[in-house]
């Protein structure tokens, strides 16, 4: 296949990815909520029940996508194979975890076993260190897009702005092979985000967000777009830096929620922890104007990310 083919497969693996998780969605919500698989939306002052685990679409959109990329790209059937295995495992870690509600540690433990198959894809001649590093940076990549989430659409949206700026830097850069891992995550993310915008139907759960970020981290080693990856994460590694310095490691039940005001409007709470949330939040605010100020820092950040493949193309990042 030639550069436009191999664009052209991408960009089908990521049609049929968004096709399956738009179709997929209004039937896995509703048995969602006849299984009382549900969350409250505690970010409205009617705290309406929505259904949880919706990442399930997703998982499966990106899933089905990569069986079509393996089909038409036998070339790349380890890498793509690889990933499938990965993100597979990520899932099921985040379903257990949206069941049963896992320890931090337990998480990062599982996680980087998810993440150990990528070392068999890696470039040839690294060293052991390099390889035993891959499924812990899966681990912390998976728990940072984890961590940053709560707001209507904020995780989704975060995911494609990501993969947006993954997926053009892939194309730039000639890294097909990644950018059909690219693009299906993108289609999943994108059909999901018509269900999870505000006022959110359904809500991705653990199942949703620890997938993105171990996407993220695998098309980082095996693309070889590491500082790119790093970038566009950064979002998410700020708001894990405010975490981390302001309450250390913490439990999600000791969490002290953001709390909504008699107009409806978020208020940061008295005393807790950071986050980059909390920081936007010097005055009370709609939880939709929160994301989007979210958002747009993810996108200076997705920019950035772009204009550093542009000119590190040939080279590896």
């Amino acid at each position: 296949m030639n550069s436009s083919q191999l664009l052209i497969t991408s960009g089908f693996c990521g049609f049929i990815a968004f096709l399956i998780t738009f179709l997929v969605m209004p039937s896995l919500i509703k048995r969602l909520k006849n299984a009382e698989i549900v969350g409250r939306d505690i970010h409205k002052l009617t705290k309406p029940e929505v259904a949880e685990m919706g990442g399930i679409g997703i998982l499966l959109g990106f899933a089905l996508a990569i069986m079509v990329g393996v089909y038409l790209c036998p070339a790349w059937q380890p890498q793509l194979t690889i990933t499938l295995v990965v993100i597979l495992l990520t899932g099921v870690i985040g379903m257990v975890d949206d069941l049963i509600m896992l320890s931090s540690k337990e998480k990062l433990i599982l996680l980087w076993i998810a993440g150990l198959p990528i070392m068999w894809v890696t470039p040839p001649n690294v060293g052991i260190i390099y390889m035993l590093f891959i499924p812990v940076a899966v681990s912390i990549a998976s728990n940072l897009t984890n961590m940053l989430a709560g707001l209507n659409g904020i995780e989704t949206g975060l995911g494609i702005i990501a993969l947006t700026s993954l997926t053009f830097s892939c194309i730039i850069m000639n890294k097909f092979d990644v950018a059909i891992i690219s693009f299906s995550m993108l289609g999943a993310l994108i059909a999901f985000l018509f269900y999870n915008k505000y006022p959110a139907n359904v809500f991705p759960g653990d199942v949703g967000t620890l997938i993105i970020g171990a996407c993220i981290a695998i098309i980082a080693f095996i693309g070889r777009v590491k500082i790119i990856a790093f970038i566009v994460l950064l979002p998410n590694i700020i708001d894990g830096i405010l975490k981390f310095y302001s309450a250390g490691v913490m439990e999600r039940q000791n969490y002290k929620p953001t709390q909504v005001d008699e107009e409806g409007k978020l208020v940061a709470p008295q005393g807790g922890f950071n986050s980059l949330i909390r920081s936007v939040l010097k005055r009370p605010m709609k939880e939709n104007q929160v994301v989007y100020i979210i958002w747009s820092i993810g996108i200076i950040f997705g920019l950035i990310g772009i204009l550093v493949a542009y000119f590190a193309r040939g080279t590896i990042v």
